[in-house]
């Protein structure tokens, strides 16, 4: 089990349940457009939020956007000790510091005392762009390379005595980041955050972090995630909720099952599960819902289901524990299926 750290009063590590969290698009020095983002994100279940310091006017940012956010605010920087402090000093509940390209001994010391003053985490390792370049050359772009580079970076904050560090080690690759993830757990017991890093766009991203991710969550790797997807950041919190959930790894929501259809199907179930899911996506109630094609089949295949539904061509029925509760018009399915949804979720 991994050592744990608090995160602005979140934990993660130690047995917690594993966190999800996701990065701001906008300059965090506009304050409105930041608060606006992560109000969004907070709403669809983000967890820790991380900004990016460019400059004096982010850092000083993070005061006035705590003041009106619920989750805690991570500083992301790079190259400026100076900022790090700044940035700690505003309020910041964790910091991400690449230790490697801070400045200097001098600065790394700066910054570790500043983060032992205020009691905060701090985030370092590496990625497949930020490969110490000793390490590179000994190891080339691999999972040891990557692995030896974080806990070096490590290794210089603990020098001055900060030990609640989180760890990542990150590749756009699906093998080398299961690879180098499983190499650092068996190393470490430092709470690692685990992404796929430039993962590209919605689709692709979804897949390779799904991938990654989900291998590594089935082996009892992980503490806290992000799944990175060019564009939206709220998308980022949606994947990652639905892939926790799938992993088991999160309970306490509505899970909604359907069939793929076949040609027994004679009404538009697919079309009532879309909606069924975007009406349930925020609830946090456990339960389990059924859009099953035909009447056929779907009662029994679903028969774990809190409540279901299940169609033929003129007709569809409602079930509960795979027990038919009563028949409906199809054109009335909708309406009458969502209303039975709602009571059991209000109940």
């Amino acid at each position: 089990m991994t050592k744990q750290v608090n995160i602005g009063g979140v934990k993660v590590g130690g047995g917690a349940s594993v966190k999800v969290q996701s990065m701001c698009t906008a300059k965090t020095s506009d304050i409105p457009a930041v608060t606006a983002q992560i109000a969004g994100l907070e709403g669809a279940g983000c967890e820790i939020i991380r900004v990016s310091v460019l400059d004096e006017e982010d850092a000083r940012a993070i005061k006035t956007i705590k003041n009106s956010i619920h989750i805690p605010i991570v500083a992301d920087i790079h190259f400026s000790a100076r900022l790090a402090v700044a940035a700690i000093e505003n309020g910041c509940d964790k910091v991400r510091i690449n230790p490697g390209n801070i400045g200097g001994e001098d600065n790394i010391k700066l910054v570790a005392d500043c983060i032992r003053a205020h009691n905060i985490p701090v985030r370092v390792g590496s990625n497949t762009g930020s490969i110490e370049k000793g390490f590179l050359e000994k190891y080339g772009r691999s999972e040891m390379a990557l692995v030896e580079s974080a806990l070096h970076s490590a290794s210089l904050l603990e020098k001055y005595g900060v030990t609640d560090i989180v760890l990542s080690v990150k590749a756009s690759s699906v093998p080398l980041t299961y690879k180098a993830y499983t190499l650092l757990s068996s190393r470490t017991d430092y709470p690692l955050h685990i992404g796929v890093t430039e993962a590209g766009t919605y689709d692709y991203a979804v897949v390779k972090s799904s991938a990654a991710l989900g291998a590594l969550l089935l082996n009892g790797i992980g503490d806290t995630i992000r799944v990175s997807i060019t564009g939206e950041p709220v998308r980022e919190v949606f994947a990652a909720r639905r892939l926790l959930r799938s992993l088991e790894l999160d309970k306490d929501y509505v899970n909604v099952i359907s069939c793929p259809t076949c040609g027994r199907c004679r009404w538009n179930s697919a079309e009532l599960a879309e909606k069924v899911n975007a009406a349930v996506q925020n609830s946090r109630k456990r339960l389990t819902v059924a859009v099953m094609g035909c009447v056929v089949n779907g009662p029994g295949e679903a028969a774990d289901a809190d409540i279901g539904i299940a169609g033929a061509q003129d007709y569809c029925v409602i079930f509960k524990k795979g027990k038919v509760e009563r028949r409906i018009q199809a054109d009335h399915a909708e309406e009458e299926f969502l209303k039975e949804i709602y009571s059991v979720l209000n109940d």
